[in-house]
Formats: structure tokens, C-alpha cells, sequence
């Protein structure tokens, strides 16, 4: 598999120079690399190594990029740690989602309580000082007290950038079939919204910014890449269900690894390829863009489709000024905390149809 992705590299290795300005016969430069989806951590010595290889002979990883690798707590002992530190990688995402034994066995994770609180230390011990840790919230319980104690764990562990995430149970998957036989309870819409309420509060008074609706970091913190995400800079994405975007077309890889593994080999890359449509542009810009601290511009939406969204949506959005939900300064639309509750709502109300 990660000689198959190697190979992808090099089958890409073109796909961001329309988009980004390369002098002819150089190499595009990457500001951050991100190791996700299935567990990376996974990774030895000798993948690592080919995958970096790979990179710099195709790209350029400029000196300060930041390159994160995803990993599960049971995965990080002292030596993987040290073997991430011989290589670029300078930012871990670790996947606690919380720092209770019992919220752990409800989501089924691998890891123990114990081990979520010794990875960060570990990783800290080996160099890592650039942490996001991810939290889970509106996972069912009496009260709030968990919540507020995972919250208040990982402040005091200093990690400097939490991802947090409402609790979605989907109908086909193992957690829709045990809550359709009874075997588990979900938490209502009331308890979910005062959790992410305590969350906002909490880390905003213990100096982290909410710089997207799910994501906080302290100043200087932030992730670059997902935020490239969100600001819809282009972006490659290698290996089995990776998606790709260069401006107006998205890209997705085939999910099957035997499929994937056999179009590389025959020099084919395994993809769906979506070109957007101008009014699909301007939605998805509306989408990510609301759910950031830099809001909507409606001066970039009509440079770039010569949309003027305010006159279009006009009573909408004096409608929920009017119920406090979002606030328009400067040509700017943001989301209230009480919005940002309704985030995906209010963004599928501004869609162009």
C-alpha cells in the first residue's frame, strides 16, 4: 500500500501547479503535510522514510512546514515517538476523545484512560510541543460533570490546539443498530448544545480561540492545513478514499483497497472526478467560511462569482440578526455562539439553489 501511494505521488505530481504559481521546471512547494484517515501511526521506519523520499522527489517541503501525523493513544510509546522525531513530522493529532474509562467503552475505543493521559506526556517528553488532542461531547451522562473534567484535563496537560466533536450516531453503523435495539441511549439536542456551550466557555477562558466552530487553539496555534481546508486552498490528497481539490474540480479516490492497489499498478489513478458548477463554488465557499472566526465575505463572493449575498438573502439575514444568530460587520457575515449552534442550517439556507 504505501509503495502504491508512492507511486500516486508521482502519477499527481502535477495536479496543484495550475492553481498555485510554480516557475517552470520547479517543484510545487508544500506548507503542510497531513498523515490521516486509518491510523498512520501505524507507520515503521522504512514506510516513513520511503513516503519522505517520495515527497521531496516530486514536491518541495518548504524548512517551516507543518506536517502532522494522526495517531491513536495505544499506538504512541516512547520509542514510535522518537522514531516520528527523526523524521519532519512536527505535529501530532491524537485521538483521545476523553479521558474517562467509562465515555471510552461507550465509544468503543481501543485505548485506556490511563494510556489517553500518558500519550501526551510521552509525546511531550519526546519533542512534541505543537499537540491537538480530539474530544468527544454529548456522550450520555447525568450530568455535565465528565465533560467539565475532560475539559479541565486537557488544559492542564497543555496541549495547544482541541478538536471536538458532537457525538453523531448514524443508522448503519454498530452504534445505529445498538441504539435502535436499545442496547444504548443518545443524547438529546438540550444536552448536546449546553456541552458545546461549557466547551466554548471553558477553553475560551483558558486562552484558546475558536478559530472554527469544532476546533480551538492557543494564539499561534492553528492548524494551517485545516484551515486551508476551510479558506478552499487547494489541496492533494494520496491513497484510498483521498480527496483532492484544485479550485473548481474535487477529486475522490476509489474507497477498496484491492481496487486502488490494482489501478496504481497499471499507472491509472483509481478516482471520481466532480467538476463544480459556479453555484456549487459559492455554497461550498459559504459552508466552510461561516464556520470560521473569519466569517463569510461577501465582498470575495461577489469578486470571484459577482454575487452580492446580502441583497439576495436580505430578509434571512436581518431575520437572524434580529434573533441574534449571526452578525454582519465590514461586509462580513459571522456566526453568534448561539449560530454557531445552527451553523449547518444557516449555511444550507444561504446555498445558492
Amino acid at each position: 500500500m504505501v509503495e502504491a501511494m508512492c507511486q500516486e505521488l508521482n502519477l499527481q505530481k502535477e495536479y496543484l501547479k495550475s492553481q498555485l504559481p510554480v516557475i517552470l521546471g520547479e517543484k510545487i512547494p508544500l506548507q503542510t503535510v497531513y498523515f490521516g484517515g486509518g491510523t498512520p501511526s501505524l507507520l515503521n521506519e522504512c514506510d516513513l522514510q520511503l513516503i519522505f523520499d517520495t515527497i521531496q522527489q516530486f514536491f518541495t517541503l518548504l524548512p517551516d512546514a507543518e506536517v502532522t501525523l494522526e495517531a491513536n493513544p495505544d499506538d504512541l510509546t516512547q520509542e514510535k515517538l522518537y522514531l516520528f522525531r527523526q523524521f519532519p513530522i512536527n505535529r501530532l493529532s491524537i485521538g483521545i476523545q476523553s479521558f474517562h474509562e467509562s465515555h471510552l467503552q461507550y465509544i468503543n475505543r481501543a485505548h485506556t484512560a490511563s494510556q489517553a493521559e500518558n500519550c501526551v506526556r510521552l509525546a511531550q517528553q519526546a519533542g512534541f510541543d505543537n499537540l491537538s488532542i480530539d474530544l468527544i461531547y454529548a456522550i450520555p451522562s447525568i450530568d455535565h460533570a465528565l465533560w467539565q473534567a475532560d475539559l479541565e484535563r486537557a488544559v492542564q496537560l497543555g496541549v495547544s490546539h482541541i478538536s471536538s466533536y458532537c457525538l453523531t450516531i448514524e443508522p448503519k453503523t454498530a452504534f445505529g443498530k445498538w441504539l435502535a435495539r436499545g442496547k444504548i441511549k443518545a443524547a438529546d439536542e438540550e444536552f448536546a448544545a449546553q456541552q458545546f456551550e461549557i466547551l466554548v466557555d471553558y477553553l475560551d477562558r483558558n486562552g484558546f480561540e475558536q478559530y472554527e466552530i469544532s476546533n480551538f487553539a492557543k494564539p499561534g496555534c492553528y492548524s494551517h492545513h485545516n484551515s486551508s481546508y476551510w479558506k478552499q486552498k487547494p489541496y492533494l490528497g494520496i491513497g484510498p478514499s483521498a480527496h483532492s481539490y484544485n479550485g473548481s474540480v474535487r477529486q475522490y479516490n476509489v474507497a477498496n483497497n484491492a481496487l486502488y492497489l490494482k489501478a496504481i499498478g497499471e499507472g491509472q489513478i483509481p478516482c471520481t472526478i466532480e467538476e463544480l458548477t459556479v453555484k456549487e463554488q459559492i455554497n461550498e465557499y459559504v459552508m466552510t467560511s461561516i464556520r470560521t472566526q473569519w466569517g463569510c465575505d461577501t465582498r470575495e463572493l461577489s469578486r470571484c462569482y459577482g454575487v452580492d449575498i446580502l441583497a439576495l438573502h436580505q430578509s434571512y439575514l436581518q431575520n437572524c440578526q434580529n434573533k441574534g444568530l449571526l452578525l454582519i460587520n465590514d461586509h462580513t457575515i459571522q456566526l453568534t455562539l448561539k449560530g454557531k449552534l445552527l451553523a449547518d442550517q444557516i449555511s444550507s439556507d444561504l446555498f445558492m439553489i
